[in-house]
């Protein structure tokens, strides 16, 4: 792993870059727009738009936690986080756009309220770790980045910040080699490695880090190792 550690400030910053390219994303889309395809297996565009807009406003319950010490779960339970998307996903496209937009503003206008004490507060994500409210802007990240590409209009993942893109190889390749799969050494012509630990033999990949980002977070980036055939396939992340 080879970038810098990545910072608070970090975090904010590409947040809010992130969700200004999910909101350039469906900028223009109308009913027939939102229920085509995503980049994501089974899902539109609508169904992408609205776990967004969802898990905008389950952060949200996380800043409330923080501010305020009340328990406050990103989600009721699975079930309903599931009934909420295919609820947002059925609106009409200007609702659904108005919703992607309100719930990043009350977020935002949230972050910007807490102490630095308060963003000392655990708070426990939907997957039940235990975190400081700190670790809600790189959550926020990496959802409004990668969804952005998702939803498959004309955001790719070339577009993201390289610092964002090289800090969620990092977070990704620390999550994937809790698990097994297999031994992958992905590297960049300038040099950036990730290593995916495994059994067997250890597959060598090149590529830019737009493309190797894309394949970590199990996306399609038709890499290839050095004999040419293709990547190993990677199970699911997140």
């Amino acid at each position: 792993m080879t970038a810098a550690p990545r910072t608070f400030a970090d975090a904010r910053r590409w947040a809010l870059v992130g969700a200004e390219l999910t909101f350039d994303a469906v900028a223009g889309l109308d009913d027939a727009g939102y229920a085509a395809p995503s980049a994501l297996p089974g899902w539109t565009r609508a169904h992408v738009a609205a776990h967004v807009a969802a898990n905008t406003e389950a952060l949200s319950n996380l800043v409330h936690w923080a501010a305020t010490g009340e328990p406050t779960p990103m989600y009721a339970s699975p079930e309903d986080r599931a009934a909420g998307i295919e609820r947002g996903r059925a609106l009409p496209a200007a609702r659904l756009t108005a919703w992607l937009r309100r719930s990043a503003d009350a977020l935002e206008a949230g972050m910007d309220r807490l102490t630095d004490e308060q963003w000392r507060h655990e708070v426990v994500t939907a997957q039940g770790r235990t975190v400081p409210a700190t670790e809600l802007p790189w959550m926020r990240s990496r959802e409004v980045c990668v969804h952005a590409v998702d939803l498959a209009t004309d955001v790719s993942f070339a577009d993201l910040p390289a610092d964002f893109l090289a800090a969620l190889c990092d977070d990704v390749t620390a999550k994937r080699a809790a698990a097994p799969g297999p031994a992958v050494t992905l590297r960049t012509a300038t040099g950036s490695r990730w290593e995916l630990p495994g059994t067997g033999e250890t597959f060598r990949v090149t590529g830019d880090l737009p493309a190797i980002t894309a394949y970590l977070t199990g996306r399609d980036a038709d890499l290839r190792t050095a004999d040419g055939s293709p990547a190993p396939a990677l199970g699911a992340w997140l």
